[in-house]
């Protein structure tokens, strides 16, 4: 049997867990709606200067929520080479 604290903590982590995944889609819907963008105006899939910064402002996000800002900066770049893989997509079938 588990103890009732940790299911009720298991149950936050779920929660929280569910909430990642909405924010994450809500994300993707915005930033393929900007590759679609990009592509119409003939801009590239990748914005390196953007990418930086905001990998810059998230990190001290992060250190200002107390998580480490290493993490924040690697969930960052997968989530960034996620949407500019998608972008790239998006260009080819927009051309």
């Amino acid at each position: 049997m588990t103890h009732p604290e940790l299911a009720r903590m298991r149950d936050s982590i779920d929660n929280l867990d569910s909430a990642l995944i909405y924010l994450l889609a809500e994300r993707f819907k915005i930033t393929r709606r900007v590759g679609e963008l990009k592509a119409e105006v003939g801009l590239p899939p990748a914005d390196p200067d953007r990418e930086a910064r905001q990998i810059e402002r998230l990190r001290t996000v992060a250190k200002d929520a107390q998580l480490d800002p290493e993490f924040a900066e690697k969930l960052l770049n997968f989530i960034v080479s996620e949407v500019v893989r998608h972008h790239e997509r998006i260009a080819r079938e927009t051309n």
